[in-house]
Protein backbone atom coordinates (compact mmCIF):
# COMPACT_ATOMS: atom_id res chain seq x y z
CA UNK A 1 0.00 0.00 0.00
CA UNK A 2 1.24 3.82 -1.14
CA UNK A 3 1.12 6.19 1.90
CA UNK A 4 -0.20 8.63 -0.83
CA UNK A 5 -1.68 8.37 -4.39
CA UNK A 6 -1.64 11.42 -6.66
CA UNK A 7 -4.32 11.75 -9.17
CA UNK A 8 -2.77 14.64 -11.50
CA UNK A 9 0.78 15.16 -12.83
CA UNK A 10 1.22 18.60 -13.50
CA UNK A 11 2.46 21.91 -11.46
CA UNK A 12 0.47 20.89 -8.20
CA UNK A 13 1.35 16.53 -8.44
CA UNK A 14 5.04 16.77 -9.15
CA UNK A 15 5.15 19.54 -6.28
CA UNK A 16 3.14 17.06 -3.83
CA UNK A 17 5.31 13.93 -4.69
CA UNK A 18 8.62 16.03 -4.58
CA UNK A 19 7.89 17.07 -0.91
CA UNK A 20 6.66 13.26 -0.11
CA UNK A 21 9.36 11.77 -1.91
CA UNK A 22 11.96 13.53 0.18
CA UNK A 23 10.13 12.49 3.31
CA UNK A 24 10.46 9.31 2.30
CA UNK A 25 7.28 7.91 1.86
CA UNK A 26 5.74 5.99 -0.91
CA UNK A 27 3.65 7.98 -3.40
CA UNK A 28 1.97 6.91 -6.77
CA UNK A 29 1.55 9.44 -9.06
CA UNK A 30 -1.74 8.75 -11.64
CA UNK A 31 -1.17 11.24 -14.72
CA UNK A 32 -2.52 11.22 -18.53
CA UNK A 33 -0.12 14.17 -20.15
CA UNK A 34 -2.84 16.39 -20.50
CA UNK A 35 -1.94 19.49 -18.57
CA UNK A 36 -3.82 22.92 -18.59
CA UNK A 37 -1.30 24.74 -20.15
CA UNK A 38 0.05 22.75 -22.81
CA UNK A 39 -0.95 25.19 -25.13
CA UNK A 40 1.07 28.02 -23.74
CA UNK A 41 4.43 28.54 -25.40
CA UNK A 42 6.02 29.58 -22.17
CA UNK A 43 4.97 29.54 -18.78
CA UNK A 44 5.73 32.77 -16.40
CA UNK A 45 6.09 33.60 -13.10
CA UNK A 46 7.85 30.36 -11.47
CA UNK A 47 10.88 31.29 -9.76
CA UNK A 48 13.89 29.90 -11.55
CA UNK A 49 11.84 28.62 -14.44
CA UNK A 50 10.38 32.16 -16.01
CA UNK A 51 10.35 31.78 -19.61
CA UNK A 52 10.24 28.15 -19.97
CA UNK A 53 7.62 26.00 -21.99
CA UNK A 54 6.17 24.76 -19.19
CA UNK A 55 6.16 20.92 -21.10
CA UNK A 56 10.05 21.51 -20.65
CA UNK A 57 9.61 22.23 -16.95
CA UNK A 58 7.12 19.32 -16.14
CA UNK A 59 9.61 17.28 -18.30
CA UNK A 60 12.51 17.93 -15.94
CA UNK A 61 10.30 17.78 -12.58
CA UNK A 62 9.55 14.26 -13.57
CA UNK A 63 13.28 13.49 -14.41
CA UNK A 64 14.20 15.23 -11.02
CA UNK A 65 11.35 13.07 -9.05
CA UNK A 66 13.32 9.80 -10.42
CA UNK A 67 16.15 10.09 -7.47
CA UNK A 68 13.35 9.28 -5.21
CA UNK A 69 12.92 5.74 -5.21
CA UNK A 70 9.79 5.96 -3.26
CA UNK A 71 8.15 7.63 -6.01
CA UNK A 72 6.35 6.02 -8.94
CA UNK A 73 5.25 7.99 -11.63
CA UNK A 74 2.27 6.38 -13.58
CA UNK A 75 0.79 7.05 -17.04
CA UNK A 76 -2.59 6.23 -16.04
CA UNK A 77 -6.03 7.33 -15.90
CA UNK A 78 -7.72 7.30 -12.07
CA UNK A 79 -11.37 5.06 -13.40
CA UNK A 80 -12.76 5.59 -9.25
CA UNK A 81 -12.34 6.25 -5.72
CA UNK A 82 -13.55 4.03 -2.84
CA UNK A 83 -13.09 3.44 0.92
CA UNK A 84 -12.23 6.22 3.78
CA UNK A 85 -8.83 7.47 5.49
CA UNK A 86 -6.02 4.96 5.70
CA UNK A 87 -7.46 2.78 3.50
CA UNK A 88 -8.44 4.47 -0.03
CA UNK A 89 -8.40 1.89 -2.88
CA UNK A 90 -8.18 3.80 -6.69
CA UNK A 91 -8.94 1.36 -9.32
CA UNK A 92 -7.09 3.00 -12.80
CA UNK A 93 -8.28 2.66 -16.52
CA UNK A 94 -5.73 -0.68 -16.88
CA UNK A 95 -7.56 -2.49 -14.28
CA UNK A 96 -4.93 -1.65 -11.47
CA UNK A 97 -6.00 -1.73 -8.35
CA UNK A 98 -3.83 0.47 -5.98
CA UNK A 99 -4.16 1.39 -1.88
CA UNK A 100 -3.29 3.55 -0.17
CA UNK A 101 -3.75 5.61 3.36
CA UNK A 102 -4.26 9.31 1.74
CA UNK A 103 -4.97 11.02 -1.52
CA UNK A 104 -4.18 14.14 -3.57
CA UNK A 105 -6.20 15.51 -6.00
CA UNK A 106 -4.94 17.46 -8.56
CA UNK A 107 -6.61 16.35 -12.13
CA UNK A 108 -7.47 20.37 -12.63
CA UNK A 109 -9.50 21.59 -15.02
CA UNK A 110 -10.62 22.18 -18.74
CA UNK A 111 -11.61 24.90 -20.43
CA UNK A 112 -14.82 25.11 -22.46
CA UNK A 113 -14.11 26.80 -25.87
CA UNK A 114 -17.38 28.45 -26.51
CA UNK A 115 -18.51 28.21 -30.34
CA UNK A 116 -16.77 30.87 -31.75
CA UNK A 117 -14.74 30.23 -34.90
CA UNK A 118 -11.18 31.13 -34.00
CA UNK A 119 -11.31 30.93 -30.64
CA UNK A 120 -9.87 27.24 -29.54
CA UNK A 121 -7.38 27.70 -32.07
CA UNK A 122 -5.85 31.09 -30.60
CA UNK A 123 -6.19 29.93 -27.16
CA UNK A 124 -3.18 29.86 -25.36
CA UNK A 125 -1.41 32.18 -27.73
CA UNK A 126 -3.47 35.13 -29.35
CA UNK A 127 -6.40 34.50 -26.42
CA UNK A 128 -5.16 34.62 -22.86
CA UNK A 129 -6.76 34.21 -19.25
CA UNK A 130 -3.72 35.57 -16.75
CA UNK A 131 -2.44 38.59 -17.30
CA UNK A 132 0.34 37.34 -14.23
CA UNK A 133 1.03 34.63 -16.44
CA UNK A 134 1.23 36.87 -20.12
CA UNK A 135 1.30 40.34 -19.08
CA UNK A 136 4.62 41.42 -18.79
CA UNK A 137 5.28 40.14 -22.41
CA UNK A 138 2.36 42.73 -24.07
CA UNK A 139 2.86 45.13 -21.32
CA UNK A 140 1.84 49.02 -23.00
CA UNK A 141 -0.08 47.21 -26.09
CA UNK A 142 -3.07 47.20 -27.13
CA UNK A 143 -5.39 44.75 -24.86
CA UNK A 144 -8.81 43.15 -25.38
CA UNK A 145 -11.03 41.58 -22.91
CA UNK A 146 -14.34 40.02 -23.59
CA UNK A 147 -16.97 40.54 -20.68
CA UNK A 148 -17.85 37.41 -18.93
CA UNK A 149 -19.81 38.93 -15.35
CA UNK A 150 -19.43 41.35 -12.78
CA UNK A 151 -15.73 39.87 -12.44
CA UNK A 152 -14.42 41.23 -15.69
CA UNK A 153 -15.06 44.79 -13.98
CA UNK A 154 -12.49 43.74 -11.49
CA UNK A 155 -10.23 42.68 -14.73
CA UNK A 156 -10.25 46.04 -16.00
CA UNK A 157 -8.90 47.57 -12.80
CA UNK A 158 -6.26 45.03 -12.35
CA UNK A 159 -4.84 45.35 -15.95
CA UNK A 160 -3.97 49.07 -15.23
CA UNK A 161 -0.49 48.27 -13.90
CA UNK A 162 0.05 46.38 -17.71
CA UNK A 163 -1.34 48.64 -20.15
CA UNK A 164 -3.55 51.97 -20.17
CA UNK A 165 -4.84 50.62 -23.87
CA UNK A 166 -7.88 48.56 -23.46
CA UNK A 167 -11.10 47.62 -25.56
CA UNK A 168 -13.95 45.95 -23.36
CA UNK A 169 -15.96 43.69 -25.42
CA UNK A 170 -19.90 43.16 -24.13
CA UNK A 171 -20.41 40.12 -26.14
CA UNK A 172 -23.77 40.53 -25.50
CA UNK A 173 -23.97 40.66 -22.13
CA UNK A 174 -26.07 43.48 -20.48
CA UNK A 175 -22.90 45.85 -18.47
CA UNK A 176 -24.94 47.77 -15.23
CA UNK A 177 -24.97 51.60 -15.70
CA UNK A 178 -22.65 51.89 -12.82
CA UNK A 179 -19.76 49.99 -14.25
CA UNK A 180 -20.70 51.41 -17.71
CA UNK A 181 -20.19 54.87 -16.11
CA UNK A 182 -16.97 53.82 -14.49
CA UNK A 183 -15.78 52.29 -17.85
CA UNK A 184 -16.57 55.82 -19.70
CA UNK A 185 -14.54 57.65 -16.62
CA UNK A 186 -11.45 55.61 -17.31
CA UNK A 187 -12.05 56.20 -20.91
CA UNK A 188 -11.99 52.35 -21.84
CA UNK A 189 -14.24 51.75 -24.98
CA UNK A 190 -17.17 49.46 -24.66
CA UNK A 191 -17.78 47.36 -28.11
CA UNK A 192 -21.50 46.06 -28.06
CA UNK A 193 -22.36 43.35 -30.50
CA UNK A 194 -21.71 39.49 -29.80
CA UNK A 195 -18.45 37.85 -30.97
CA UNK A 196 -18.53 35.99 -34.35
CA UNK A 197 -15.25 34.83 -34.58
CA UNK A 198 -11.46 35.42 -34.12
CA UNK A 199 -9.07 35.71 -37.13
CA UNK A 200 -5.15 35.50 -35.70
CA UNK A 201 -2.15 36.89 -36.93
CA UNK A 202 1.32 36.26 -35.15
CA UNK A 203 1.38 34.94 -31.64
CA UNK A 204 0.10 38.07 -29.72
CA UNK A 205 -2.75 39.33 -32.41
CA UNK A 206 -6.54 39.06 -32.75
CA UNK A 207 -9.14 40.49 -35.04
CA UNK A 208 -12.54 40.57 -33.25
CA UNK A 209 -15.26 39.81 -35.37
CA UNK A 210 -18.76 41.25 -34.57
CA UNK A 211 -22.19 40.71 -35.65
CA UNK A 212 -22.53 44.26 -35.48
CA UNK A 213 -20.25 47.29 -36.94
CA UNK A 214 -16.27 46.20 -38.10
CA UNK A 215 -13.58 43.99 -36.83
CA UNK A 216 -11.72 45.28 -34.15
CA UNK A 217 -8.17 44.82 -34.00
CA UNK A 218 -6.31 44.34 -30.39
CA UNK A 219 -2.62 42.86 -29.58
CA UNK A 220 -3.76 40.53 -27.12
CA UNK A 221 -7.30 38.91 -26.12
CA UNK A 222 -7.78 38.56 -22.70
CA UNK A 223 -11.18 36.19 -21.61
CA UNK A 224 -12.11 33.90 -19.30
CA UNK A 225 -14.48 30.89 -20.33
CA UNK A 226 -16.33 28.76 -17.98
CA UNK A 227 -14.03 25.64 -17.22
CA UNK A 228 -14.88 22.32 -15.21
CA UNK A 229 -12.72 19.54 -13.41
CA UNK A 230 -11.03 17.20 -15.50
CA UNK A 231 -12.92 14.19 -14.27
CA UNK A 232 -15.83 13.51 -12.25
CA UNK A 233 -13.96 11.51 -8.95
CA UNK A 234 -14.93 14.29 -6.65
CA UNK A 235 -18.58 14.07 -7.58
CA UNK A 236 -18.76 10.27 -7.01
CA UNK A 237 -16.77 11.43 -3.27
CA UNK A 238 -19.62 13.65 -2.44
CA UNK A 239 -17.00 16.17 -1.78
CA UNK A 240 -17.78 19.77 -1.11
CA UNK A 241 -17.43 22.20 -3.58
CA UNK A 242 -17.52 26.22 -4.33
CA UNK A 243 -19.31 27.57 -6.84
CA UNK A 244 -16.93 30.56 -8.49
CA UNK A 245 -17.78 32.34 -11.49
CA UNK A 246 -15.64 30.81 -14.00
CA UNK A 247 -16.62 27.06 -12.42
CA UNK A 248 -16.91 24.68 -9.73
CA UNK A 249 -13.60 24.19 -8.01
CA UNK A 250 -13.27 21.83 -4.60
CA UNK A 251 -13.15 23.47 -1.16
CA UNK A 252 -10.41 22.70 1.19
CA UNK A 253 -9.26 24.15 4.46
CA UNK A 254 -6.21 25.45 5.82
CA UNK A 255 -4.12 22.79 4.82
CA UNK A 256 -5.55 21.66 1.83
CA UNK A 257 -7.84 19.09 2.73
CA UNK A 258 -11.43 18.37 1.35
CA UNK A 259 -14.46 17.66 3.27
CA UNK A 260 -13.45 14.28 3.06
CA UNK A 261 -10.73 12.97 5.34
CA UNK A 262 -7.33 11.87 4.58
CA UNK A 263 -8.45 13.46 0.56
CA UNK A 264 -6.53 17.00 -0.28
CA UNK A 265 -6.46 18.81 -3.23
CA UNK A 266 -4.94 21.23 -4.80
CA UNK A 267 -3.63 23.43 -7.92
CA UNK A 268 -6.62 24.75 -10.41
CA UNK A 269 -9.37 21.77 -9.17
CA UNK A 270 -9.18 23.51 -5.75
CA UNK A 271 -8.23 27.35 -6.66
CA UNK A 272 -11.40 29.74 -6.75
CA UNK A 273 -8.58 32.82 -7.43
CA UNK A 274 -6.46 33.72 -10.15
CA UNK A 275 -4.49 30.23 -10.90
CA UNK A 276 -1.23 29.86 -12.29
CA UNK A 277 1.79 27.71 -12.10
CA UNK A 278 3.08 29.56 -9.14
CA UNK A 279 -0.15 29.00 -7.40
CA UNK A 280 -0.68 25.73 -8.13
CA UNK A 281 3.40 24.28 -6.96
CA UNK A 282 2.61 26.13 -4.20
CA UNK A 283 -0.71 24.72 -2.89
CA UNK A 284 0.67 21.13 -3.90
CA UNK A 285 3.93 21.47 -2.06
CA UNK A 286 1.31 22.41 1.02
CA UNK A 287 -0.69 19.09 0.20
CA UNK A 288 1.84 16.96 0.25
CA UNK A 289 3.40 18.50 3.46
CA UNK A 290 0.15 18.09 5.21
CA UNK A 291 -0.25 14.76 3.91
CA UNK A 292 2.68 13.64 5.27
CA UNK A 293 1.92 15.71 8.66
CA UNK A 294 -1.43 13.88 9.43
CA UNK A 295 0.35 10.24 9.15
CA UNK A 296 2.67 10.95 11.89
CA UNK A 297 2.42 8.14 14.71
Amino acid sequence: MDDVIIIGGSFAGLAAALQLGRARRKVTVLDTGLPRNRFAGHSHGLLGHDHKPPLDILAEARRQLARYPTVRLVNARADSISGAIDDFTVLTGDGESLGARRLILSYGVVDQMPDVPGFAEGWGTAIVPCPYCDGFEVADQHWGLVWSGPQSHNHVRLFHDWTDRLTLFADGHDIAPDVRADLARRRIPVVAGRITGIARHGDHNAIIKLDTGPDVAVDILFAHPRNKPSASLHESLGLATVDTPLGLVLKVDERRETSMPGIYAAGDLANPLMPSVTTASSQGAMAGIFAQQSMLV
